[in-house]
């Protein structure tokens, strides 16, 4: 335990660790909204910045490999009775200790983050995806450890940091996804949907993977001539082979796989109600008068919705949920500390199609008669998408205006003639057919 203690103190682990944990958080709290929806979309955003966490990590163990012979002291340390093993594994022991511990920080500050609005924990998995991004972690330590003792010059060290990086960008983009998922350990930590995981049988075999490269590591380090430096090939060889057996091929599970019980839907008890998914169960509350208010003024057309609901499709992988008779599905969005964002997009885009849901087979959509018909409803001039619906960037000045002189026309209108063409323009997008036209003309 001194000789540990002493490794602690004076070896690269402390400097590898610190610099984990400033870069690991800078990184999460510069894009914090990007997983500040729940408890394993932090998790998956750690695994994430592997990216960049891998390859220091790996430099490290490298420069830390080199010491004996940067101090010149390998020879008189072969003299002396005492094993090769027993002299290195304080080593690598500091070195797994602390990057572990940065690890487990960087997450810890996520979850400090988020942890009054995030409420969905998947436990099993939050706890396995971290788990299996700490031990990539120790792997790329010991690894860098081995590879520096064997070739302890200079320019190992960075150089190994640059081979990490496009090592582990280049297996998580370019192999077959079975392959990429096996190997790499920031595959499939891209989210595409709200609602992604990490199948454990990936985990699994990525595990299988990363231990291999640790023993292998670790091997190296200990090694005493070329004989066992090259048996130490044989635990990355058995590791692979291990991996590719166990990882699943189906391309889904590979690459979005859906976490069933947070795409749940979580309901209001009180009428009309409004639903969201159990991982933005957080946000049901402030979500539930702007939804109610825009199912008040969809009201005032026959047979209008009656409940608001989060549209939980995936279009990534071409889940695409129908929407249920009587109900309105809208996209929800969450900002960087948890709770909703753009709160004002949420009227616009329940009255929006006037509450129909989204058909990618209807292709006889015309923006301009649907906006000034919604805005009809709302009593109010329309206005630009820009700056109102998130993602909405630019869009020609023509569309509005022609919006505004269709508004117009329809408040010139008597009420119920003008209501008359509204639901026309509604039961037209129901049925998929063309809608142009139809709020044009005088009064009949």
């Amino acid at each position: 335990m001194s000789i540990l203690g002493v490794e602690l103190r004076r070896s690269a682990a402390l400097g590898a660790a610190s610099i984990t944990v400033v870069i690991g958080v800078g990184a999460l709290y510069l894009a914090s909204d990007r997983w500040s929806s729940g408890w394993m979309p932090l998790a998956m955003a750690v695994r994430e910045y592997l990216l960049l966490l891998w390859p220091l990590a790996l430099a490290a163990g490298a420069w830390q490999g080199r010491r004996e012979h940067r101090a010149k002291v390998g020879e008189l340390f072969t003299t002396t009775a005492r094993p090769r093993v027993q002299r290195m594994l304080p080593v690598a022991g500091a070195m797994a200790i602390t990057l572990a511990i940065a690890y487990l920080l960087v997450t810890a500050a996520g979850i400090a983050w988020m942890i009054t609005t995030a409420q969905h924990l998947p436990l099993l998995n939050f706890v396995v995806v971290t788990g299996v991004g700490v031990l990539s972690l120790i792997a790329a330590a010991w690894l860098g450890l081995g590879i520096g003792r064997m070739f302890p010059a200079l320019v190992t060290a960075p150089a190994l940091g640059v081979a990490g990086v496009l090592l582990v960008f280049v297996s998580a983009i370019r192999p077959a996804d079975w392959l990429a998922a096996a190997i790499s350990p920031v595959h499939g930590t891209s989210r595409f949907h709200a609602w992604q995981t990490i199948d454990n049988r990936v985990s699994g075999a990525l595990s299988i993977w990363m231990l291999a490269l640790a023993i292998t590591g670790l091997l190296l380090l200990v090694a005493g001539g070329w004989r066992a430096r090259t048996a130490a090939l044989l635990p990355v060889l058995l590791g692979l082979t291990g991996a590719i057996a166990v990882v699943p091929r189906d391309r889904d599970v590979l690459n979005w796989p859906v976490d069933p019980i947070a795409r749940e839907l979580v309901c209001t008890e009180d009428t009309p109600t409004v639903c969201v998914s159990r991982l933005h169960a957080n946000v049901l509350e402030a979500l539930t008068p702007l939804a109610r208010e825009g199912l008040t003024v969809l009201a005032k057309l026959p047979n209008a919705p009656t409940a608001v609901h989060e549209d939980t499709s995936t279009y990534v992988s071409g889940d695409i949920r129908p929407a249920q008779d009587g109900v309105v599905t809208i996209p929800i969005r969450i900002d960087s500390r948890g709770g909703l964002a753009h709160p004002v997009a949420v009227l616009p885009e329940i009255v929006n199609r006037l509450g129909v849901g989204y058909d990618e087979r209807c292709q006889n959509r015309n923006d301009v008669v649907e906006r000034a018909a919604a805005y009809w409803l709302l009593g109010r001039e329309p206005q630009s998408d820009v700056g109102v619906i998130p993602g909405m960037l630019s869009e020609d000045p023509e569309i509005n205006a022609e919006a505004v002189r269709l508004w117009q026309g329809l408040r010139e209108l008597p009420y119920d003639e003008a209501l008359a063409r509204v639901t026309a323009v509604r039961d037209a997008i129901l049925a998929c057919t063309d809608t142009t036209g139809m709020l044009s003309g005088s009064a009949r």
